[in-house]
């Protein structure tokens, strides 16, 4: 009985990963004046484990099990696991990329208030190989190079812009203004700071989404760092999430029928898409910049290529 009483202690022990608190306080870099930084974590890979194997206490299994069933809950959609785990940062970010991270709901969030506080005169000013013409494919998205005399003035009117509109807000600050109506005067592209908390569960999603090469830019910095932190806190997890989520491909069954005609026929790939009802011309014999069959020739093509 005594012995249950010790294994039932050593369970409740707060999990504490090296990697994880070596880097707790510690602000990485993103974008010109934005960070993120790890301020507290609840579990790691040993709680997804323990919670998964709710009869079996600690040193009963081996690591190389852990990791299997890690990889099994990962592989087949068992979810609840994971949610077992939680990850508590700080970040300071454009208040435009804000608004794109505030889509993710499933989050816990404090944000710096500017009802309250003065806005401090620090805003984003793209680099040069950042900024890029709109793209004729996706209508969020941006494709290759603009000239250089147009990136300048770009920069060079966000900047002044941006200090325009600080000078403004503080003139009527300062002349009694209030701070929550005063602040209507700045651009988006001033930077926020919050509180932001999820389990690991939802902060893979996160990642999927955000670490995706149609994810603007922006954002995809910030998942990046996100994703480093994330694998110091669980990094079997992690590694898990890149094989079977992050780095995988997810097919429709007309996208499956595809790959037959390929394997079964020697079909082109575009032959293949066609013939699997997926179209890639308009009624006009044009090809489509977009469309299910344009996805499908991509994602088949890169199948290939992998």
């Amino acid at each position: 009985m005594v012995d249950k009483d010790i294994r039932q202690s050593e369970m409740m022990r707060r999990v504490s990963v090296p990697a994880a608190d070596a880097i707790i306080g510690k602000p990485f870099p993103v974008l010109d004046h934005g960070f993120v930084m790890l301020v507290d974590y609840m579990g790691g890979d040993s709680s997804i484990v323990q919670a998964a194997r709710t009869s079996y206490g600690k040193g009963t299994k081996k690591k190389s099990d852990d990791e299997g069933l890690i990889r099994y809950l990962m592989r087949h959609g068992h979810t609840t696991p994971f949610e077992m785990a939680e990850i508590k940062l700080f970040a300071k970010m454009p208040i435009f990329v804000a608004r794109q991270w505030v889509r993710h709901r499933t989050a816990s969030i404090n944000e710096y208030s500017l009802r309250y506080s003065l806005v401090d005169e620090c805003f984003y000013i793209p680099e040069p190989e950042n900024i890029s013409v709109q793209s004729k494919s996706n209508r969020q998205g941006r494709e290759g190079t603009l000239p250089p005399v147009e990136v300048d003035s770009f920069r060079k009117d966000l900047e002044n812009t941006s200090k325009e509109a600080y000078a403004n807000y503080m003139k009527h600050v300062e002349a009694g203004m209030t701070r929550e109506l005063a602040r209507a005067l700045l651009p988006v592209n001033f930077y926020t700071q919050w509180y932001w908390k999820t389990n690991l569960h939802n902060m893979f999603h996160f990642l999927r989404l955000r670490l995706d090469q149609h994810a603007q830019f922006e954002i995809r910095s910030y998942a990046d760092v996100i994703a480093k932190i994330t694998k110091s806190v669980a990094p079997v997890a992690y590694s898990a999430f890149e094989d079977y989520e992050l780095n995988a491909v997810r097919l429709s069954s007309k996208e499956r029928k595809a790959l037959q005609n390929i394997v079964n026929d020697a079909h082109s790939v575009d032959e293949a898409v066609n013939s699997a009802g997926l179209r890639l011309d308009n009624q006009d014999g044009i090809r489509m910049k977009s469309g299910e069959g344009v996805e499908a020739v991509s994602k088949i093509n890169d199948l290939i290529r992998r």
